[in-house]
């Protein structure tokens, strides 16, 4: 039998939709995650022994955050529906400690944004410098020519054999590879203002429905 009436049943069912709504927002965050790790261009741009591996590591701790968020949402679904005050508190502390992760994961990816520009960018300038003998950093500068539709590490910078024929109007690597990754974090950014939402009106909701079951088990 239900323990809470009225209003608080109408909370009861609200928690369920945003649980599921969260639990689907931790799907999308997944995916994200799915698609950067495995992004074609990214992958291509990001490969080798000495590549900068900072991108990846934010990508890693998404797929984390992605998973979590899909297990809390689902035992979320489960209190509501079983109105266990144990589970709604437990889905609470989860939901503010995943609250407070994003937030500190979205504060490192900002201070740490011009550092990963900066660090594909000497990846990529290593490699474009190298002696024509190492086919290993050529072959790198090329991957990135042709991905980004790019050459040279400036404007101007067409000294290299590797940029002899290029057009003059081709942007020169090191803004392409600011572009890139700029829209990369965008995306991110995007989507986990969108979570941060969800979370929080989840919060609420989920203390809103302990409270009034408490109150319940008090009265009778």
């Amino acid at each position: 039998m239900s323990k809470v009436q009225g209003g608080m049943k109408c909370v009861k069912y609200l928690l369920f939709m945003f649980n599921f709504i969260f639990w689907l927002s931790g799907l999308l965050v997944l995916a994200v995650g799915l698609w950067l790790r495995f992004d074609p261009e990214t992958v291509e741009l990001l490969t080798g022994d000495s590549a900068p591996d900072t991108f990846f590591i934010a990508v890693y701790i998404l797929l984390g955050a992605g998973g979590l968020m899909m297990i809390v949402g689902f035992f979320g679904c489960f209190g509501a529906v079983r109105e266990s005050q144990c589970l709604l508190a437990s889905f609470f502390a989860c939901l503010l400690i995943i609250f407070g992760a994003e937030v500190s994961a979205g504060v490192f990816g900002f201070m740490n944004k011009e550092q990963i520009v900066e660090e594909v960018q000497k990846f990529y300038s290593s490699s474009y410098s190298a002696d024509l003998s190492n086919p290993n950093g050529t072959a790198i500068a090329l991957i990135y020519h042709k991905t980004l539709n790019c050459c040279g590490g400036s404007a101007s910078d067409t000294s290299n054999t590797l940029c002899e024929e290029a057009d003059t109007n081709t942007q020169d690597c090191l803004t392409a590879i600011t572009d890139f990754f700029n829209e990369k974090l965008h995306i991110i950014g995007y989507v986990g203002i969108g979570i941060a939402g969800v979370m929080i009106i989840g919060m609420i909701f989920s203390m809103v429905l302990c409270c009034a079951i408490r109150n319940n088990r008090e009265v009778i």
